[in-house]
């Protein structure tokens, strides 16, 4: 049973305690309110301000688990307070663990202040959960897939489009790479895992990852220091250097693209900046 009362008592108070630089958000001069508007707030858990002033007005309809889970990730909750706030609503908690999707507010802090940099939060089966502005104008916005096309795994060897953004030279490695990496989550996971409902969709869907499969490779990488080499149909070739961050309790890696100061990729990563952030939506 939904606690309205509690329920919008919280979330005014979460609301009250965040300041908009804890989510990435300028201040502005003439701001009065304490903690984040509920129009900021409404706009990061994407919602209307009017549905999200109702909860906290202990009004409106009985709200979903989704609309949970999206309140949970604006406000930046950690597991417990998430978890608090679904039995507020009446909802029983998503289970814990490496197949989640919420956010630790740690990396969620830290991705919010590369403004200037291409990084992204993914699942160790490569589905990214949220993306930087020139994350977005670097890869596209990889945070649109549904279904198994949400792992770029698996979108490796089924959407030929995907090759697109990297080199023709470097597409065997990366196969390589990607059936590696997939054979590793699923014998870490085991049967019965997402990893391995991945893989059997995956193995059904390309002869390629089949044959690479039966391989049995394990351990294959990027090369070294995680260099990435990327053609993008906008700016050309980049060459960038690709830094993790891992939250082991959620098995979510942090990956931050950077180039060498004065180097050619370096000033195209600054035109992209511009490109993308005139780019029609």
């Amino acid at each position: 049973m939904i606690d309205r009362t509690g329920l919008a008592e919280f979330l005014r108070r979460r609301r009250e305690a965040l300041q908009p630089e804890d989510v990435g958000l300028p201040r502005g001069r003439r701001r009065r309110t304490a903690g984040l508007r509920r129009e900021e707030v409404a706009a990061l858990c994407h919602m209307s301000t009017d549905y999200y002033a109702r909860l906290e007005r202990e009004r409106g309809p009985h709200p979903s688990a989704q609309m949970m889970a999206s309140i949970a990730q604006g406000l930046h909750l950690s597991l417990d307070e998430r978890d608090h706030l679904f039995r507020l609503a009446g909802h029983q908690p998503p289970p814990r663990g490496t197949g989640g999707d919420h956010v630790s507010p740690g990396l969620l802090r830290i991705l919010d202040r590369l403004t200037d940099t291409p990084a992204e939060i993914v699942t160790e089966l490569g589905e990214t959960l949220r993306q930087t502005p020139l994350g977005v104008a670097l890869t596209g916005d990889a945070a649109r897939h549904t279904g198994p096309a949400r792992s770029v795994g698996y979108r490796w060897f089924t959407d030929p489009t995907t090759r697109d953004l990297y080199p023709p030279e470097d597409h065997d490695r990366l196969s390589r790479v990607y059936a590696s990496q997939l054979r590793q989550v699923v014998t870490l996971r085991g049967p019965g895992s997402r990893a391995a409902h991945l893989a059997e969709r995956a193995l059904a869907d390309s002869d390629e990852l089949r044959r690479l499969w039966d391989e049995h490779e394990v351990g294959r990488r990027h090369p070294p220091e995680h260099t990435k080499r990327f053609l993008h149909p906008q700016v050309g070739a980049l060459e960038l250097h690709c830094q993790t961050l891992l939250d082991p309790q959620q098995a979510h890696l942090l990956l931050v693209y950077t180039a060498v100061p004065g180097s050619e990729s370096y000033e195209k990563l600054q035109l992209l900046a511009v490109v993308g952030a005139h780019a029609p939506a």
